[in-house]
C-alpha cells in the first residue's frame, strides 16, 4: 500500500484531506511540521508526500531541498492559499509532480494524488532494483568489474582480453563468474540491467 504524508501546519484542512483520502480507501499520515515529518519518513515504503509551501521553521521548499540532497524518491504535490506562478515554476523545477492552489476541487486533488502514488510505487520498484543489483555488482572483483565495465561499453572478449593483458580464456572465465555470482543468465542480460538501471 502506497502511503501519502499529508505535511501542513493548518490542522483542519489537513484532517479533511486525510479523510477525503480515507473515504476511498487511501491511508495517510498527517504533520503540521516539517521537521517531525522528516523525522518520520519511512524510506522503506513507497509514498508520496502532500506538501504546504508556507510553514513555521521550515518551509515546504526546504523541505523538498532536503529530500532532492539525500536522493528521496519521494513524489511531492505542493499545495498553497498564497500560490502564484513563481512558486509553481519553483516547485516543478525542483522536481514536484504537481502544485494546488488552495482551496482545491476534492476529485481533482484526488487525482493528481493517485497520480502521484503510481510514480511513487514505480520510483520505489525502480529504487528496489537498483539496490539489489549494486549488492549484486558488490560482490564482484576488481578484475571481475573491469570485464563488466568493457562488456557495458561494448568491447569483445578478443578486445577485454587485449585492453587487460590477459588471455581470451581468462576473460571467458571472469564472465563465468560475474554470471554466477549476479545470477544473470548472460553478461548481455547483464549488461542490460546495469544500463537500465544505470544509464550512462
Amino acid at each position: 500500500m502506497c502511503l501519502v504524508y499529508i505535511v501542513d501546519d493548518d490542522e483542519e484542512l489537513s484532517e479533511s484531506l486525510a479523510w477525503l483520502l480515507d473515504s476511498v480507501g487511501i491511508h495517510s499520515r498527517r504533520f503540521s511540521d516539517a521537521g517531525t515529518f522528516l523525522r518520520s519518513y519511512d524510506r522503506g515504503r513507497a509514498a508520496c508526500l502532500v506538501l504546504d509551501v508556507r510553514m513555521p521553521e521550515l518551509s515546504g521548499f526546504g523541505v523538498q531541498e532536503l529530500l532532492n540532497e539525500t536522493g528521496s524518491p519521494l513524489p511531492v504535490v505542493f499545495v498553497s492559499a498564497h500560490g502564484d506562478i513563481r512558486m509553481s515554476v519553483r516547485a516543478l523545477q525542483n522536481g514536484a509532480v504537481d502544485f494546488l492552489e488552495k482551496p482545491y476541487d476534492p476529485q481533482h486533488l484526488l487525482d493528481v494524488v493517485q497520480a502521484a502514488q503510481r510514480t511513487a510505487r514505480e520510483r520505489f520498484a525502480r529504487r528496489a532494483e537498483q539496490s539489489e543489483l549494486h549488492a549484486k555488482l558488490g560482490s564482484l572483483t576488481d578484475r571481475e568489474r573491469e570485464v563488466l565495465a568493457l562488456s557495458v561499453e561494448g568491447a569483445a572478449n578478443k578486445q577485454i582480453a587485449g585492453r587487460l593483458g590477459i588471455s581470451v580464456k581468462t576473460v571467458d572465465v571472469h564472465r563465468a563468474r560475474i554470471r554466477e555470482k549476479t545470477g544473470a543468465e548472460t553478461i548481455a542480460a547483464l549488461v542490460r540491467d546495469v544500463l537500465r538501471l544505470d544509464p550512462r
